[in-house]
């Protein structure tokens, strides 16, 4: 069963006090709880986010259901979807008892669920809208309050649309602004195309940051390595990775020592196995499937000797009616570790 964190909301941690920071950015239908205590295994001071969870949801909705997760996954932020200060306040106001560490604000998603909704990317023609619900999110958190933003919607001219809404934000008592570093196309586009069509705009973003020295600003978009982390970090506060950290999750082993500062150390796969093991033999025994939790990992790997039968077996062993944990063992038995990933010609 997935357990309410027991971490107070009132410790006072902030992932914002310590230097820079690295996040595995929120994913919808990817980073529930399974992807995350999968995650924390790799890496334990990357920052980790919920799916997005629409304000209403919470309001009206089954709460444990939508908020509990387990006390490994911190530190964890949730992110909020919606556009009524009152409304987002208290969800914010209820999820605060289950002890995440930071709430945040979608101001980035084009889906046509969340137009329909009036809120995410949408917003960012609607800057003194996300103003009010800073506020009203402050007013009621003893945690960081944050946005995750796009640098522009359709016809609005990033360079002039995104200066405003950072010194909006940053007036309305914001914490932290992550930008991800393209428009977002509300018509004619997918999630999936506004994700990798509309271009980077990197210098853009770096510029920014140029000009609010004082203000936590974070960077989205297109990072797909570790190299690419640390040149952003050479100017930004911290760096979100989603897509490259997911689908290639071995990324993650490297974020503690590089951009936290911990001494470099082998991982310990072993251990990795055995957990999401213990993970699924209590999950199935609740009534749930292996795949809920293998699907996260198919991505672990890439390179090494052995990943595509690793793939494999989580792909199609593990949905097979009555799969059991003797499926992680399988697939981890079949990738040669000690020989590493290969090297690209």
């Amino acid at each position: 069963m997935t357990t309410i964190c027991e971490q107070s909301a009132d410790t006072g941690f902030s992932p914002y006090t310590s230097g820079k920071v690295f996040a595995v950015a929120p994913m919808i239908d990817w980073t529930d709880t399974f992807c995350r205590r999968f995650h924390r295994l790799l890496t334990r001071h990357a920052l980790l986010y919920t799916e997005m969870i629409v304000a209403d949801a919470i309001l009206h909705g089954k709460r444990d259901k939508l908020l509990s997760y387990d006390a490994s996954e911190n530190p964890l932020a949730l992110q909020l979807g919606g556009s009524d200060p009152v409304k987002l306040a208290e969800a914010a106001r209820i999820a605060l008892d289950y002890g995440y560490d930071e709430i945040n604000l979608n101001v980035g998603c084009p889906s046509d669920r969340v137009q329909a909704g009036t809120f995410g990317a949408c917003l960012m023609r609607e800057p003194e809208t996300v103003e009010a619900c800073v506020k009203a999110l402050k007013a009621v958190s003893s945690v960081a309050v944050t946005v995750k933003c796009r640098i522009g919607v359709d016809d609005q001219q990033p360079e002039a649309v995104l200066p405003d809404f950072l010194r909006r934000m940053t007036g309305a008592g914001a914490d932290a602004i992550w930008i991800h570093a393209r428009k977002a196309w509300l018509q004619g586009l997918s999630p999936k195309e506004n994700r990798e069509i509309p271009p980077l705009d990197y210098d853009l973003v770096h510029a920014m940051k140029r000009e609010n020295p004082d203000v936590f600003l974070g960077i989205n978009g297109g990072i797909a390595s570790m190299e690419a982390v640390r040149a952003h970090l050479a100017v930004m506060d911290g760096v979100m990775v989603g897509r490259a950290a997911y689908n290639n999750a071995t990324l993650l082993t490297t974020v503690d020592s590089a951009v936290y500062g911990e001494t470099a150390r082998p991982v310990d796969w072993d251990g990795v196995r055995d957990a999401m093991m213990e993970h699924a033999a209590r999950h199935i025994a609740e009534g749930g499937r292996l795949v809920h939790l293998t699907r996260h990992m198919v991505g672990l790997f890439q390179a090494y000797p052995g990943a595509r039968r690793f793939r494999q077996i989580l792909s199609a062993d593990a949905t097979r009616p009555g799969a059991g944990p003797d499926i992680i063992a399988a697939a981890f038995a079949a990738v040669d570790i000690d020989a590493g990933p290969k090297q690209a010609a």
